[in-house]
């Protein structure tokens, strides 16, 4: 096919925006579409040589995989190599298990299968891994497999059928996209069939004519780069992706691609040196722009400066073009030990067992290889995650579909249960602790917690959301099947602040959350229209606390200090890098401004609710006079990540509530 100079500069149209969005610079908020971008362009391309392959009669599917090996294997195999000193040097045992799994999904073309499976509450921060982003290769890799067997299998349907059958394909992959964006998101971003139809919009512009007049040419190349822009400038983490929020970017690319012929402004754009020079390079610069960030983020012991990340940046392009011309183009061009097709084929095989095997050691048949770092280092390593998650631990991924849930009952030693532990995450956090010491006061209980829910009813989520009204059916069952079996005391943990402000946490001195703003977001259907949001959350907080104290005793688990910072892994570095062992803490007027609203309401209701008592949780971590929250010790984290108790944590504030579930429980006859 005769090589269009414009397409390498919609590469860098791709590329840039990716590679400074994931360098923290969020002006580009929407810099992911760059993906969605570089799948229309490899539908195009991929689609337009394979007709002319098979118009021709001259198709060949191994010829076909030899091209594809020679020009995505060598760099991503360079890549990964040079991941592993730095792997190994830097990442907690935990964290070194992960990438080593990432290292045999690579290999095996999966890695978008397995961060999906990952996803979730309590998965690590996107920002640490250094592979995550070859979930998109993965998506490519599949249909580099599949689509050339499609389109010679269709091939029999002539030209036009094929064209069909394309579009069909293209189609119902957006339907199913548009249906999991409702129902999972995370399966919608990550896998290939919801992701198929982007290539497919590409495919479909290599059946197609770019036979519009200049003018028209002109406008409708422009149109399509404005697409793009306004997507990139306009979008940010809170946008619902992919789905229908897609199709501009994907629109825009394939309107560049059909219309902007040499001689429009567009293609003139694109094919500046510039342009040109960044998109022949695009792919090698794709590979190394995460793993450079993340492990130096990994190395950081805060969030490393706007100046270093942008050094990275042009450290990216730089190494880029080296990949380009000593790895790529050799590569590409054959040479005497892979001038033969075996020897290209056995070659990608031989570098795919060598991934997958070192990413079996360095990972699970390793543990991590703890004994890399000192026993101290490894206590805060071992509290990252901890305590997360459980058989009673649900979510919208997995809802609940009844109660009881026998092995969420914990009944006493004649058989009854009094107490339900009812929140979200953080009350999963405290379900051992908490449990624990009913147990040795011999007080049953059931515990059931739902992630990202607010623990009373009548609240439902503001943004998309699979199951907008989860967590009000969620909280409403629980209590109902409280009242129905005579259980007398309730006690709520969530991490109110959150749901109040919709907003993730600044704790002011450099630790700030990362996460989707919008999975969090709540509000009362039924609360009054009038006032700010934030106000009417509040309002119905405290409605619906009234309401269950009328029908059970409560202890009020007042909220946690959060960290705002990834509290093991920055404890870990601290020691492991600065052999710094001080505590670390948050300031308390972070806390303090996060929380006063809240707090105040709860000191209001307990103050004039006899059946409310207040679990000041807070006074076990907090220091008033000092001024800080205490987040890590020389003995212990107390905290699993950025907001969540550890087992320590959490065996440090149980007693606190575990008082203020004696005083309900001795409050009834």
């Amino acid at each position: 096919m005769r090589h269009r100079p414009e397409i390498d500069g919609l590469r860098a149209v791709a590329v840039v925006p990716i590679i400074v969005l994931h360098a923290g610079f969020d002006r580009l908020g929407g810099g992911f579409v760059g993906v969605d971008i570089f799948f229309v362009i490899s539908g195009y391309l991929i689609t337009t040589i394979l007709l002319d392959e098979l118009g021709r009669g001259d198709f060949s599917i191994a010829r076909f995989y030899e091209r594809r090996a020679r020009r995505i294997l060598p760099a991503l195999f360079l890549v990964v190599a040079a991941c592993l000193p730095f792997a190994w040097a830097w990442m907690m045992p935990a964290q070194l298990v992960n990438f080593g799994q990432s290292t045999v999904s690579v290999a095996l073309f999966v890695s978008n299968v397995r961060f999906w499976l990952e996803e979730g509450y309590f998965a690590p921060s996107a920002e640490l891994k250094p592979l995550l982003h070859t979930w998109s290769l993965a998506v490519e890799e599949q249909f580099y497999l599949l689509f050339p067997l499609f389109l010679a299998a269709v091939w029999r349907l002539g030209r036009r059928g094929v064209f069909m059958a394309v579009l069909a394909l293209g189609a119902a992959s957006l339907v199913l996209s548009l249906v999991l964006g409702r129902i999972a998101p995370s399966a919608n971003f990550y896998l290939a069939p919801p992701r198929a139809w982007e290539l497919m919009a590409g495919a479909a512009c290599a059946f197609l004519p770019a036979g519009l007049p200049r003018r028209g040419a002109e406008a409708a190349s422009l149109a399509g780069l404005a697409m793009i822009a306004a997507s990139i400038l306009a979008y940010d983490h809170d946008t619902p992706f992919p789905g229908l929020a897609a199709v501009p970017p994907v629109a825009g690319t394939a309107l560049v691609i059909l219309f902007a012929t040499p001689g429009t402004l567009a293609a003139r754009l694109l094919s500046a040196g510039p342009m040109r020079g960044i998109g022949l390079i695009s792919y090698s610069a794709y590979l190394w722009h995460q793993p450079l960030f993340a492990f130096t983020r990994l190395r950081s012991l805060g969030e490393p400066p706007p100046l270093l990340m942008g050094g990275l940046v042009v450290l990216t392009l730089v190494l880029a073009w080296i990949t380009w011309r000593w790895v790529e183009r050799p590569f590409r061009r054959g040479g005497r030990v892979f001038a033969t097709r075996r020897g290209v084929l056995g070659a990608a095989a031989a570098g795919g067992v060598a991934m997958v095997l070192v990413g079996a050691v360095v990972g699970p048949l390793s543990a991590g290889f703890p004994g890399r770092f000192p026993t101290a280092a490894l206590l805060y390593a071992e509290a990252a995650g901890a305590g997360a998650g459980g058989p009673c631990h649900f979510d919208e991924n997995r809802p609940l579909d009844r109660h009881p849930q026998p092995q969420c009952r914990h009944p006493d030693a004649a058989g009854n249960v009094s107490v339900l532990l009812l929140g979200d995450s953080h009350a999963n956090a405290l379900e051992h602790a908490v449990g624990e010491g009913l147990r040795r006061a011999e007080t049953g209980y059931y515990a059931v917690s739902f992630g990202g829910c607010i623990p009373l009813p009548g609240f439902r989520r503001m943004r998309d959301s699979p199951s907008p009204d989860a967590c009000h059916e969620f909280d409403e069952a629980a209590l109902d099947y409280a009242a129905a079996t005579g259980i007398r005391t309730v006690i709520l943990a969530g991490r109110f602040p959150l749901y109040m402000y919709g907003k993730r946490f600044d704790n002011g001195a450099g630790g700030v959350e990362k996460g989707d703003n919008g999975a969090v977001d709540v509000i009362a259907p039924d609360a009054p229209r009038a006032g700010r949001r934030k106000d009417r959350v509040l309002a119905a907080i405290e409605t619906q606390i009234r309401e269950i104290a009328r029908r059970f005793e409560v202890v009020l688990v007042y909220p946690l200090p959060e960290a705002g910072w990834d509290v093991p892994s920055l404890a870990f570095r601290r020691l492991v890098f600065a052999n710094d062992r001080s505590a670390l803490d948050t300031p308390y007027a972070g806390y303090l401004g996060r929380t006063a609203e809240i707090n105040a309401l709860f000191d209001r209701i307990a103050a004039d609710t006899p059946r409310v008592h207040p679990a000041r949780i807070q006074h076990a971590l907090c220091d008033a006079s000092a001024g800080t929250c205490l987040n890590a010790d020389s003995g212990a984290a107390y905290y699993s990540d950025d907001d969540h108790l550890s087992p320590a944590g959490a065996a440090l504030v149980a007693p606190i509530i575990l008082d203020a579930v004696a005083a309900a429980e001795g409050r009834v006859d």
